[in-house]
C-alpha cells in the first residue's frame, strides 16, 4: 500500500495488503519490545511470568474476528517478556495497527481508541472501533489489450461478458480481499480459453477515504491467440492408436480450452484402457518462441529478412501503453495436443468394500476384460445392506464418428422403506457427444416382481425407450466452483408389446456454482420429475418417484419421502427438490458448509408438501474430487442425520 496524500491512498499491484500489513506490524513490535527489554533488563528478574492482563474488542461482527486474530496486543498475551511497560506501549500502538488492519475490510476512516485500566488486581486493555462508512467502488476502468482475432473476419473475444461477470461491480465495498480475488477470477477466466497466457500488465486501487470512494483500473493483455495442433500421444503399447483417435473431439485449428483438455482426459479414463491419463497443450512452443525471442533481443540471432518482418509488423493495441511486447507473428501460436497414457492389464479383477449412509456396509467384485470377442466385458456384484446387484456389460470401440455401443444386463434386489423389489433387466445403450454435452438413447427390457408388507405381491414388465441428454458447463468438471449442469430425460413405453402398463416419463435435475466474495461458494440444487400413465400398478418402481438422503433431501434417510403405503414407503408420480448450500473454505482445500433442503415426492401434484432439512457439513477438496460430511435436521422426523458423499456425480 502505497500512501499518496494525506487524502487519498494509492493502493497497487497484486500485493496482498493485509498480510504485508501484519508483517510490518510485527517487526515493528518486535523492534519496539526489543529496545524497551534493553533498557530495563531488570523486569525478566522480577516478573520472570510477565504481566497477565485481560483485551475487550469492541467492534462490529467481522471487524471483531480480524483484530482478535492479528492484533499484537492479543498475539504477546502470555508472553513471559512482556511488562507493564511494553503492555502500555502495544496499547499505544494497537489504534494505528487497527487501522491498517480495518482498511483491509473497506473502512479508511475508522474512529479508534485504545485505554489501559489498572485499577483492579488485572489490566484490563480496551479497544473500541467505529468503522464509519465503508468505502465504496465508484469506477472501473478494465482495459482488455490485444484480444484481436487472428483470422481475417474472425470471432472477436465477448468483451461486454467479460466485463461482466467482473467481481467487484461499481457500489459495492472495496475490501481487499474481494479485489484480490476480482482479479484473480478475471484472468483465470481469460486463461482457460483462447488466450492461456493471459497476464495483468497494470492494475491499481485509488481510495479517498473522505468522499468514501475507490478508483479501480485493470489492464489485461491477451497475449497470442493459441490454438490446437496434432494430436501426440505417448505410452501406447499394446492397445491400438484408435482408442484415443475415436474419442479425440479436438481438431487441429480449434481455438485453445481448457475444458475441451479435461473432456478429453475424462472420457479416456472412463474406457478402462488405461491406468492414468494425462492430457495436456504441449507448451514447448510458446517456450521455444520465447527463448528465441530473447536471443533475438540480445543481438544473438540476425535479424528476420524484409518481407517477415513486414508480415508481422502489425502491433497489437495497447503495446505503447503497456511497455509490454506484443507478438508479432501473421497466425496464432499452434500448441500439440499431448496425451500420456500408462496402460492397464487386459484382465483385471477388483475387490472393494465401503459404507454409505443411504444403502449402508458395501462389498463389491468386479472383472474387467479389455478383450472379449474383440469387445470390453465389465461385470461387477455389489453387496449393500439396502441393495444387491450383479451385472454384465459388453462396449463396442468407440466408432470414428464418436458413438459408444453398449448391451449388458443384470439382476437387482432392493429392500428399501418396506418395499421389497427384483428386478431383471436387458438394455442396449448408445452414447455420443462430449462432457459437456452428452446424449445417449436406451432400449431396455424389464420385469420386477413387488413386494410390500399386507398387500398382494405383483409384477410387472416394460419396455421404455429413453432419451438423456446432459449439459454441463463448469470451470472444472471434477471440483467445480463456478457454472452449471443440467440433466434432461425423456422415457417413453408407448407400445403394448412387453408392456403392462403405457407410460411416459420426464425427469430433469441441475446443480448451479457461484462463487461468493474470495472464500465463499453458492451452490443450488434441484430436481422435478412427472409420471403420465393410465394406472400406476403396472409401471416398475424404478420409474416412479422418493426423495431423501446424500443426494437429495438431506436430514432424511435414503428415499424415506414418498408416497405412504400400509407401512411401507413408496414411489410416486411427482418429484420436487431443491436445496441451497454456502461453502465457506477459510483454508483451502478445506471448507465448511450451511445447507437447507427442501422437497417430496407424491401421487398428485397438489399433495407435493415440501419436507425441510437444515443442516452444517465439513469440505474437503481432495484429488479425486469433493468430500463432503454433512450433519442435518429433518423437521419432519425431528432427527438429525450424518450424510457423506465422495466426488461430483452428475
Amino acid at each position: 500500500m502505497v500512501l499518496a496524500t494525506s487524502r487519498r491512498t494509492a493502493v497497487a499491484g497484486p500485493g496482498q495488503s493485509r498480510i504485508l500489513a501484519q508483517i510490518m506490524l510485527s517487526v515493528y513490535a518486535l523492534l519496539g519490545a526489543q529496545a524497551a527489554f534493553a533498557q530495563a533488563p531488570e523486569v525478566q528478574t522480577t516478573s520472570p511470568k510477565g504481566i497477565d492482563y485481560t483485551v475487550r474488542i469492541d467492534a462490529p461482527g467481522q471487524l471483531d474476528d480480524l483484530l482478535e486474530e492479528n492484533l499484537d496486543l492479543l498475539r504477546w498475551r502470555g508472553n513471559p517478556r512482556v511488562d507493564l511497560e511494553q503492555l502500555q506501549r502495544l496499547v499505544k500502538d494497537a489504534p494505528e495497527e487497527a487501522k491498517t488492519l480495518i482498511a483491509t475490510e473497506g473502512y479508511y476512516s475508522p474512529k479508534i481508541t485504545a485505554g489501559l485500566d489498572t485499577s483492579g488486581g488485572t489490566p484490563v486493555a480496551r479497544i473500541v472501533v467505529d468503522p464509519g462508512q465503508p468505502v465504496l467502488v465508484s469506477d472501473l476502468d478494465l482495459v482488455l489489450q490485444g484480444f484481436v482475432p487472428f483470422e481475417q473476419g474472425g470471432a472477436p473475444y465477448d468483451a461486454a461478458a467479460l466485463r461482466n461477470r467482473w467481481s467487484l461491480p461499481v457500489g459495492s465495498r472495496f475490501r481487499q480481499g474481494d479485489w484480490e480475488a476480482a482479479k484473480r477470477d478475471l484472468l483465470r477466466e481469460v486463461m482457460q480459453s483462447r488466450f492461456p497466457r493471459a497476464q495483468l500488465v497494470e492494475t491499481s486501487a485509488t481510495v479517498d477515504p473522505e468522499a468514501y470512494k475507490a478508483s479501480l483500473r485493470v489492464v489485461i493483455d491477451s497475449g497470442p491467440e493459441m490454438r490446437f495442433g496434432e494430436l501426440r500421444i505417448r505410452g501406447l503399447k499394446r492397445y491400438p492408436r484408435e482408442i484415443v483417435t475415436n474419442l479425440n473431439k479436438i481438431k487441429p485449428g480449434d481455438m485453445y480450452s481448457e475444458t475441451a483438455l479435461q473432456a478429453l482426459q475424462a472420457r479416456l479414463q472412463e474406457t478402462g484402457y488405461f491406468a492414468t491419463v494425462e492430457v495436456s497443450a504441449d507448451m514447448r512452443a510458446v517456450l521455444n518462441a520465447e527463448l528465441q525471442e530473447l536471443k533475438d533481443d540480445d543481438g544473438a540471432a540476425p535479424p528476420a529478412p524484409a518481407d517477415q518482418a513486414a508480415a508481422g509488423a502489425e502491433a497489437v493495441p495497447g503495446q505503447a501503453t503497456t511497455g509490454v511486447k506484443q507478438p508479432t507473428a501473421p497466425g496464432p501460436t499452434v500448441l500439440p495436443v499431448l496425451v500420456r497414457v500408462t496402460e492397464n492389464k487386459q484382465k483385471n479383477v477388483e475387490v472393494g468394500v465401503g459404507f454409505s449412509t443411504n444403502t449402508g456396509g458395501r462389498a463389491s467384485l468386479g472383472y474387467d476384460d479389455l478383450s472379449v470377442f474383440g469387445k470390453r466385458m465389465k461385470s461387477d456384484l455389489i453387496y449393500e445392506q439396502k441393495r444387491q446387484s450383479a451385472r454384465a456389460d459388453f462396449y463396442w470401440p468407440t466408432t470414428p464418428d464418436g458413438y459408444n455401443d453398449s448391451v449388458g444386463g443384470g439382476i437387482e434386489r432392493t429392500d428399501v422403506r418396506g418395499e421389497l423389489t427384483t428386478a431383471v433387466s436387458v438394455a442396449a445403450r448408445r452414447a455420443w457427444g462430449t462432457p459437456e454435452l452428452e446424449r445417449s438413447l436406451t432400449l431396455e427390457v424389464l420385469t420386477e416382481q413387488r413386494e410390500v408388507e399386507g398387500v398382494e405381491t405383483t409384477r410387472s414388465k416394460s419396455m421404455p425407450l429413453t432419451y438423456a441428454v446432459t449439459r454441463r458447463k463448469l470451470d472444472n468438471l471434477l471440483s467445480p466452483t463456478r457454472g452449471y449442469a443440467l440433466n434432461w430425460q425423456v422415457g417413453v413405453a408407448p407400445l403394448p408389446v412387453l408392456t403392462d402398463e403405457k407410460f411416459i416419463r420426464a425427469y430433469t435435475r441441475g446443480v448451479y456454482y457461484r462463487p461468493v466474495g474470495t472464500s465463499g461458494t453458492l451452490v443450488l440444487r434441484g430436481e422435478a420429475g412427472a409420471l403420465a400413465s393410465k394406472e400406476k400398478i403396472g409401471v416398475p418402481s424404478t420409474f416412479l418417484f422418493r426423495a431423501g438422503g446424500d443426494q437429495s433431501v438431506r436430514g432424511y434417510g435414503y428415499q424415506q419421502l414418498g408416497v405412504r403405503e400400509g407401512d411401507a414407503v413408496v414411489g410416486g408420480r411427482y418429484l420436487l427438490t431443491g436445496g441451497a448450500e454456502y461453502q465457506y473454505w477459510f483454508r483451502p482445500p478445506w471448507g465448511v458448509a450451511f445447507f437447507v433442503d427442501a422437497g417430496n415426492a407424491a401421487d398428485k401434484f397438489k399433495d407435493l408438501k415440501p419436507e425441510v432439512g437444515v443442516g452444517v457439513g465439513a469440505r474437503w477438496r481432495s484429488p479425486v474430487g469433493p468430500i463432503n460430511v454433512d450433519l442435518a435436521y429433518g423437521e419432519a422426523v425431528r432427527k438429525a442425520r450424518l450424510h457423506f458423499s465422495l466426488g461430483f456425480t452428475f
